[in-house]
């Protein structure tokens, strides 16, 4: 055990520097993906509750699509595909292609918050000279924000876990850095020990943020 604990610490020293600089790389496309991924989840929440069959369909067809299809496929999809017609780098083609996924389950998250606001709200809303606009702006909207966050606070540490697949398009994240190293030093098993503690810690600090902001907020009240 003690030769295992040894091997751990040279494997840390060794990679610390390295590792560090991935896991801001990781961070970053964590966050793009999730505040694009929030947008589009916003928009297609509207579309699929909105009273236009055009719109349902095109939010029904996006949400059934990304969410019946894995994930690493539709980061070689959308990569390739982006590529193609506009030049991006690979560390925006697998951010993008994060955020579209991320969009599809956060779209249900906010649809299933918004027709969980109490139907008289709006309706008073309505009542006072509010359009509907208005209405969804001013009231149905901070409150399904506010019963959402737990939700969302769940997907944001999934998209953070994620993030390992935007290797397979060659960027130089937490995961796609720990495979080059274990394959280098012959030691993947420690090497992939050591990164599974970096995306602990990191998991375990946003937790902490979330429950701090969900306690602020009180949201369960």
């Amino acid at each position: 055990m003690s030769d295992l604990f040894t091997t751990l610490y040279e494997v840390f020293v060794r990679t610390y520097e390295g590792f560090l600089k991935a896991a801001l790389i990781t961070i970053e496309i964590t966050a793009i993906a999730v505040i694009l991924g929030t947008l589009f989840g916003i928009v297609f929440a509207l579309m699929k509750i909105s009273k236009s069959k055009v719109l349902q369909t095109i939010a029904n067809l996006y949400i059934t699509i990304i969410r019946g299809t894995p994930l690493i496929v539709q980061i070689m999809f959308l990569y390739y595909g982006i590529t193609s017609i506009v030049t991006l780098s690979n560390f925006w083609a697998g951010a993008l292609a994060l955020a579209v996924h991320n969009g599809a389950y956060i779209a249900e998250i906010f649809r299933g918050a918004i027709q969980g606001i109490d139907r008289g709200q709006q309706e008073a809303s309505l009542a006072v000279g509010m359009n509907n606009r208005q209405a969804m702006r001013r009231i149905i909207f901070p409150q399904a924000l506010r019963r959402a966050i737990p939700p969302l606070g769940n997907q944001f540490i999934i998209t953070l876990k994620d993030s390992s697949l935007v290797y397979v398009i060659g960027v130089s994240e937490l995961y796609g850095m720990a495979n080059r190293e274990a394959a280098a030093s012959f030691q993947p098993f420690e090497t992939f020990l050591v990164v599974g503690l970096y995306y602990l810690i990191m998991v375990l600090i946003f937790t902490s943020l979330l429950k701090w902001y969900e306690k602020k907020l009180d949201v369960d009240s």
